[in-house]
């Protein structure tokens, strides 16, 4: 074996090590026949909706590479998006437009882009690992984890299914207002994108509540 397959091996192990820790949860709440990690994606952007995704991974998952999706490259997000649908017991995307957001306010919106996720899974959860908070109105018991997507695997997978949605809606709404520059800044608040608000106002995708003292 070549140093070159040494390290490659090592890393791989490591790997694999890691993802053990991820599924610490799952092995923790495993007398649960379907556990689902819930994360969403878009609370601070100025413009377009907020996406929750709903992950059940089956219980033998092998899926390497899982970690918040903010830790991620996109290229991988990409590759690790496809895997998770391939893999994954079901998926359930929920999302909450901007003017929806306006009107109950993120936290709220966030709440219903959640619980409309998990309506969406082909297969009901008996447990729902989430990302930091307790849902409301949802009868199935939750486990709240602070800094979930780099702790749970479930939750990880969530946050990249929800990032991945959310990345690719803002890039094509790019071809529709390129001024704003979606594709790079994802309708979060940048610099160029504040001056481009300033310069050429706001559009229907921007969240009035949050773009307010820059019109």
């Amino acid at each position: 074996m070549t140093k070159q397959e040494e390290k490659r091996l090592e890393k791989l192990n490591a790997e694999k090590e890691r993802m053990h820790g991820m599924f610490f949860y799952e092995r923790e709440y495993g007398s649960f026949s379907h556990i689902c990690g819930i994360d969403e994606v878009g609370r601070g952007p100025f413009a377009g909706p907020v996406v929750a995704a709903a992950v059940i991974l089956p219980k033998d998952c092998d899926i390497l590479y899982l970690n918040d999706s903010k830790k991620v490259s996109a290229k991988k997000r990409e590759a690790l998006y496809d895997e998770i649908y391939e893999k994954a017991v079901a998926v359930g995307i929920g999302m909450v437009s901007e003017k929806v957001i306006d009107e109950i306010n993120i936290l709220n919106a966030t709440y219903e882009a959640m619980m409309m996720a998990v309506s969406k899974l082909s297969v009901v959860p008996d447990l729902l690992l989430n990302d930091a908070v307790t849902i409301p109105g949802i009868d199935i018991e939750q486990v709240p984890i602070i800094k979930g997507d780099a702790k749970s695997a479930s939750i990880a997978a969530a946050s990249i299914v929800a990032k991945v949605t959310r990345d690719r809606m803002m890039e094509e709404y790019d071809q529709i207002y390129p001024q704003y520059q979606f594709a790079k800044n994802k309708g979060y608040g940048t610099k160029a994108h504040i001056e481009a608000i300033k310069e050429s106002g706001i559009c229907d995708l921007h969240r009035r509540t949050f773009v307010r003292k820059y019109i």
